[in-house]
C-alpha cells in the first residue's frame, strides 16, 4: 500500500500566540493541484517566494494541536523550519528515489541501497 503521509519533528517549532510550541507534524504527498492552486494565490503573483507559504500550508495536514495550518502559521516559522520543510518536501514528492552507496560488512561487496522515506522503516 502506497503510504501518502509522513510525520516529522521540526527542529525548531513554531510558537503560538500563547507561547505553546508546536514541533511534531504530519505532511502528505501532494497533487498536481496542489502544486497549480498556489500560482493562482494573488499573494504569489505579487511575490514568487511566497508560494512555498501556500504549498506548505496546504500539505502539512497537522502541526501539535494547532486547528488548521494556514499560511499565517507557516509565515511564524523559523527560518530552519521552513529548510527542513522544504527539504522534506522534496524528498517525499520527487519521483526519483534517492540512492546511497553502502558496503556489505561481512564481505566488503560494495552496492546501493535505496534510501528509505520518512516515515518508512
Amino acid at each position: 500500500m502506497l503510504q501518502t503521509t509522513f510525520e516529522f519533528v521540526l527542529p525548531k517549532g513554531y510558537l503560538d500566540e500563547r507561547g505553546v510550541l508546536h514541533q511534531h507534524g504530519t505532511m502528505r504527498l501532494a497533487t498536481a493541484l496542489d502544486e497549480i492552486t498556489p500560482l493562482r494565490d494573488p499573494r504569489v503573483r505579487n511575490n514568487e517566494a511566497y508560494l512555498v507559504i501556500v504549498l506548505l500550508a496546504q500539505v502539512i495536514t497537522r502541526l501539535g494541536t494547532l486547528s488548521a495550518v494556514t499560511p499565517a502559521v507557516i509565515e511564524g516559522l523559523f527560518a530552519a523550519d521552513i529548510a527542513y520543510l522544504q527539504n522534506l518536501y522534496r524528498q517525499l514528492n520527487d519521483a526519483e528515489i534517492p540512492l546511497v552507496q553502502a558496503v556489505c560488512p561481512n564481505c566488503g561487496h560494495e552496492f546501493e541501497v535505496e534510501m528509505p522515506l520518512p516515515g518508512e522503516f
